[in-house]
């Protein structure tokens, strides 16, 4: 059953080329691998994606309603139809026009800061390697995936909540820990039931 899923996950045309660009950007590091400033900036980069998963959550995906029609365009692809649909895969993975070119400006931001390459490649790697563990971990939460592990059976379960229960906690796919720290995470028993969780369009 798992490989009908992971072939599911990864015939999608963005996470496919997501992949795609990860090995290319391994492939370039592969020969300088051994150096410890490598480890460093493929972990950097991974730490840079929890970050960014959270706040472009909150404050991007879950903003006020935008009154300007493209604004609106954007941000129904972008999270708010999700909400509406959570299950459907067209809207379930994060498009590649979105999520590449800010790899790229991250990366170059990075070269333009330490003046090396390899470094800067790396810290790309680490950014699209976090983005695809997203990508999987928020495919689980919406496909009936039983989770192995304590911490997937849990994350599985915030994400549920933020989209049946109430959408202003939860707001991490892959840890809960800017949750912890912002105030976003809390005892589910305990937030109320919102009529909005479903229709972010809504909100006032």
């Amino acid at each position: 059953m798992l490989k009908k899923y992971m072939k599911e996950f990864f015939s999608d045309i963005h996470v496919l080329i997501m992949v795609v660009v990860l090995l290319m950007g391994l492939a370039f590091i592969v020969t300088e691998i051994n150096k410890w400033s490598i480890w460093l900036a493929l972990f950097l980069g991974m730490v840079t994606y929890t970050g960014a998963e959270y706040v472009n959550h909150r404050f991007v995906f879950h903003m006020k309603t935008p009154k300007n029609p493209l604004l609106l365009k954007f941000i129904k692809r972008i999270h708010f139809d999700h909400h509406v649909d959570p299950r459907n895969l067209k809207l379930l993975f994060l498009p590649v026009w979105y999520s590449l070119p800010q790899i790229i400006v991250i990366s170059l931001i990075v070269y333009a800061i330490f003046g090396n390459s390899a470094f800067a490649i790396a810290y790309g790697c680490g950014i699209a390697a976090m983005l695809l563990y997203y990508e999987w971990a928020h495919y689980v939460a919406h496909q009936p995936i039983n989770p192995k592990t304590p911490w997937g059976k849990q994350m599985k379960k915030m994400h549920l909540w933020h989209h049946f229960q109430n959408e202003d906690y939860w707001y991490g796919v892959t840890n809960p820990v800017y949750d912890k720290l912002l105030g976003t995470y809390a005892d589910q028993k305990a937030v109320e039931k919102s009529k909005t969780a479903r229709n972010l369009e809504k909100r006032v």
